[in-house]
C-alpha cells in the first residue's frame, strides 16, 4: 500500500501536517476537513481530534519521520493542503518550504504555489504545465501514446477505432467506457485536439474506479492513482487535478479553473476514501493496457485489480 505509516508514527505524523497548516491564526475550516477525511479512511484514525493535538514543527518532525519516502509523502500531502487554503498565502507557502527543508525534499512543484501568488496564476500554469508536460507519456494509454500523445488535428480513426467497443457484450469494460462517454455527452478522444491518446486511460479509470467525471469525481479518481502508486508522474497527475478543481491555478485546456471544491459537502470524503481506496488497489491504473483488457467484465477487472466498492458517493 502506497500510503501505508507505522501506527506508531501516524499522531506525529498527523501533528506535524497540522503544524504545516497553523498559519494566518490557524488551519482553514476546509483543511482540516480535508485532512481529517485523509486520517480516516487512510489510517483508521478517525478518533483523533486535529483542533487539540499536539503539533510538530520542521525540527521535532525530522526525528520521527526518518525514512525518505515517508518525507516525501509528508511533502506531497503538505502541499495537497496548502492548495486547500483560500485565498492563498504567503505564510502558508513558507510554511510548506520550511518542512521540505527540513526534511530534505527537493520538490519541484513547490515554486509554482510562491509564483501564483507573486506573478500570477498564468504564470504559475506555465511551470505546472511544463513539469506535467514531461510526464504525459508516462500517464497515456501504452499502445496509443506514441501515435496519438498530442494531437494538431482532431484523427476521427481513432475515435471510431474507441467506437468500435461499444459492440462488446454488456458490462465489458469496454461497452462500459463507450456508455460512460454517451451518459456524461462527453467527447472522444480523437475527435477534438484536447482529448489525444491520455484521456482513454484518464476515462478507462473513471469506469474502473466508479468516479463521476464532475470536480469532486475528478480530485477522487486521481487521489485514488495516488494511493495506489506515488511515482512522480502520478503525483503531477494529482497536484495538476487539484490546480484545476480546487486551488484555481490553472485553466487545463477546455476545462476552466475551479475554486475550493473541496469545501462542497461530501467532497472531502470523495476524497479521503478515494485515496484509501487506492491504497489498497495492487495495481498502478496508469500503467495498465486497458484494451487488452476492454473484453473482460468490469466486476472481474476491479476483483483482479482489487478496487474496493465505493461506500459513498460517486462524485
Amino acid at each position: 500500500m502506497a500510503l501505508d505509516l507505522d501506527p506508531a508514527i501516524v499522531e506525529a505524523f498527523v501533528g506535524g501536517l497540522v503544524g504545516g497548516v497553523d498559519v494566518d491564526g490557524g488551519p482553514t475550516e476546509e483543511q482540516l476537513r480535508v485532512l481529517g477525511a485523509i486520517v480516516a479512511h487512510v489510517w483508521g484514525r478517525g478518533d483523533l481530534d486535529l483542533t487539540t493535538m499536539a503539533t510538530l514543527g520542521p525540527d521535532d518532525l525530522v526525528r520521527v519521520v526518518s525514512t525518505p519516502d515517508q518525507r516525501r509523502l509528508f511533502c506531497e500531502l503538505l502541499i495537497s493542503l496548502e492548495l486547500c487554503r483560500h485565498p492563498q498565502s504567503a505564510a502558508q507557502v513558507a510554511r510548506v518550504e520550511a518542512y521540505a527543508a527540513a526534511l530534505g525534499v527537493e520538490e519541484q512543484v513547490l515554486g509554482a504555489v510562491r509564483t501564483s501568488i507573486e506573478e500570477g496564476v498564468a504564470e504559475a500554469t506555465k511551470d505546472l504545465e511544463r513539469f506535467y508536460g514531461e510526464v504525459l507519456p508516462d500517464l497515456s494509454e501504452p499502445t496509443l501514446r506514441d501515435s496519438y500523445l498530442r494531437l494538431q488535428a482532431p484523427d476521427h480513426d481513432l475515435a471510431v477505432r474507441l467506437l468500435a467497443l461499444h459492440d462488446l457484450p454488456e458490462g465489458t469494460l469496454g461497452h462500459e467506457y463507450i456508455e460512460f462517454y454517451r451518459r456524461y455527452g462527453l467527447t472522444l478522444p480523437g475527435d477534438d485536439i484536447h482529448f489525444p491518446a491520455h484521456y482513454v486511460g484518464h476515462d478507462m479509470n473513471h469506469v474502473i474506479t466508479g468516479y463521476l467525471p464532475t470536480a469532486p469525481g475528478e480530485i477522487a479518481r486521481s487521489g485514488f492513482l495516488f494511493g495506489a502508486s506515488q511515482s512522480p508522474s502520478v503525483w503531477l497527475q494529482f497536484l495538476m487535478t487539484l490546480a484545476v478543481h480546487e486551488s484555481g491555478t490553472v485553466t487545463h485546456g477546455d476545462i476552466e479553473a475551479k475554486v475550493a471544491t473541496l469545501d462542497r459537502p461530501g467532497a472531502a470524503d470523495l476524497l479521503g476514501e478515494g485515496l484509501g481506496r487506492g491504497a489498497q488497489c495492487i495495481v498502478d491504473l496508469t500503467k495498465v493496457d486497458h484494451l487488452a483488457i476492454a473484453h473482460l467484465p468490469l466486476d472481474e477487472v476491479r476483483r483482479n485489480f482489487n478496487v474496493v466498492p465505493l461506500v459513498g458517493a460517486a462524485g
